[in-house]
């Protein structure tokens, strides 16, 4: 049946003019921003506040629908998800082809560490309900488990990327990016194979995508293809929240230009400048802004304070920390590598899809006894 972007205002939901105070902040937000530092950034940001509006607003996350898929065999908002990128790719693809290196996608090499890093990612991100993408939104929209795991998921994004080097030794293929027509037809191909599958495995009840999935992916889809338009590269997460703990490293007195990679010139430049021209963070900023538009726009953000032990807490602040780590190690979460890696031709997005969906069946497991319920 189909719901809602935004279900109907609680009892305690804001008056009309607060609501429309909070898109007029939003929008002298983006414009400020655009004021300052170039209208390439301001778009930017509108774009993060519609990623974060379309992930809060439909419910539309990463970790839920393939903790659905899983245990119950539904498999409405993963195809939700494959029809996303399908929407992405068959602009994105040929684009790219077209573009030159004007514009980039989001292509990597299989290895050893990578499948590793998304196998560890999948597990942990069932263990906190959140991706990247997720953990910005549940941070933006109050849950309590997302505000936590967020610092830890930059930490470990940060130090991830200060050994990716060592770990990229280990052993990986060239890459190997699908391009042109007939990369395309592959990727559809390949995603009509997937889609196929889990509604064969689904019972006849739920073999359809809720129509509010097909509207989040629609919108899901268009403002990836605008932030590969005006980034000049496919949307992103886990870069932006290594570069903010590197900022907070530097401002510590730890160096960073020993690491092969923070130590790189692009890198180091990023450190020193502004966080507000890193397209990364101006999208992951706009993520929690937009999470955070939605709560209160559905009066929505004073939420209590989730009964957990401790054994809960001390696992989300590990499970955050291995979130950042292992996405680095595997060139991406959800995000960068599943949804933007396939989108834009990467085989590796296809080994991150299997490698974490295989982690996150590990991960649906271990929740229970980690204190976090069911």
């Amino acid at each position: 049946m189909a719901s809602p972007a935004i279900p109907a205002p609680q009892s305690g939901a804001p008056s009309t003019g607060i609501r429309a105070a909070l898109v007029a902040a939003a929008l002298a937000v983006a414009l400020a921003v655009g004021l300052m530092v170039g209208v390439r950034y301001g778009l930017l940001i509108l774009i993060g506040l519609g990623f974060g509006i379309t992930l809060e607003g439909f419910r539309f996350g990463f970790a839920g629908p393939w903790r659905r898929m899983i245990t119950e065999r539904d498999p409405g908002g993963l195809l939700g998800h494959l029809l996303a990128i399908a929407l992405v790719a068959v602009v994105a693809i040929p684009l790219l082809s077209a573009s030159g290196p004007e514009l980039i996608g989001a292509h990597a090499p299989v290895g050893l560490a990578m499948i590793g890093g998304a196998f560890v990612f999948g597990a942990a991100m069932q263990v906190v309900l959140g991706c990247g993408s997720g953990s910005l939104v549940n941070a933006g929209s109050g849950n309590a488990v997302g505000v936590v795991a967020l610092p830890f998921f930059a930490i470990g994004s940060f130090l991830g990327a200060y050994n990716l080097v060592w770990w990229t030794s280990l052993g990986s293929l060239p890459v190997v990016a699908l391009e042109g027509t007939g990369g395309l037809a592959i990727t559809l191909a390949g995603l009509a194979a997937v889609a196929a599958f889990v509604l064969w495995l689904a019972p006849a009840e739920l073999r359809r995508i809720p129509r509010r999935y097909v509207w989040a992916a629609t919108f899901l889809a268009l403002f990836a293809l605008l932030n590969i338009v005006v980034a000049g590269q496919p949307w992103g997460v886990v870069y932006g929240l290594g570069l903010w703990a590197a900022k907070g490293a530097t401002a510590l007195g730890i160096p960073t230009e020993p690491s092969a990679f923070w130590g790189l010139p692009a890198n180091q430049a990023r450190i020193a400048e502004s966080l507000l021209t890193d397209v990364t963070s101006l999208t992951n900023l706009g993520l929690i802004g937009g999470a955070l538009l939605v709560t209160v726009w559905r009066g929505d953000l004073t939420k209590a304070l989730p009964q957990m032990p401790a054994r809960a807490w001390a696992a989300t602040i590990v499970a955050g920390f291995l979130l950042g780590y292992s996405s680095r190690l595997a060139f991406g979460c959800n995000v960068g590598a599943f949804f933007s890696g396939i989108s834009t031709g990467s085989l590796h997005g296809w080994a991150w899809f299997a490698a974490g969906f295989a982690g996150s069946a590990v991960g649906v497991k271990l929740r229970p006894g980690l204190g976090f319920g069911g």
